[in-house]
């Protein structure tokens, strides 16, 4: 039996009006930041072509240790310091098991800085070509988010708007 394919991320969020309070906002004030999918495949689409900053990691690797090198290789930034929030497991429909940590705090979109990769582009031409991770990233509220984040990743919106309104546990 092939080994699950295993992705984590950490979803930062804040309030509208920039606090970053761990559980105060509401849920309709909660901003969170998203990743627009860099390479060409993405170039010029916005609905569903965003993403939670996430990648994947081996069974060797711990997942929380995963998400923030994982954060910091897409952004170019380290995360916030702050209480890393449990927002679970998710498997999208590559069968791919991704798991998410909501995090309170404040990043300025213009310093972000993403990472590469490379590609062989045009598809069977021989010839690479470096892309980045990411090619932008913003805030969004949450029913703004819940349009532009790839489909099997809006759980996670759902389970920080739960979390919010009721706390862990």
């Amino acid at each position: 039996m092939a080994e699950v394919r295993r992705s984590a991320g950490l979803l930062l969020f804040r309030s509208r009006g920039g606090g970053t309070e761990p559980l105060g906002p509401a849920a309709g004030d909660v901003e969170v930041l998203l990743g627009h999918m860099g390479g060409p495949y993405w170039e010029g689409r916005d609905e569903r072509a965003w993403s939670i900053p996430k990648g994947e990691h081996t069974p060797d690797e711990e997942a929380t240790a995963a998400a923030r090198r994982e954060f910091e290789e897409e952004l170019g930034l380290a995360p916030p310091a702050g209480e890393w929030l449990p927002l679970g497991e998710a498997r999208q429909s590559s069968g791919k098991v991704v798991t998410v940590w909501a995090l309170a705090g404040e990043l300025d979109t213009s310093l972000v800085n993403p990472g590469t990769f490379t590609l062989e582009w045009p598809p069977r031409s021989g010839r690479t070509a470096e892309f980045p991770e990411i090619d932008r990233a913003e805030w969004f509220g949450l029913d703004v988010a819940r349009v532009k984040l790839v489909s099997g990743q809006r759980v996670f919106l759902d389970r920080l708007a739960e979390l919010l309104a009721h706390g862990p546990g």
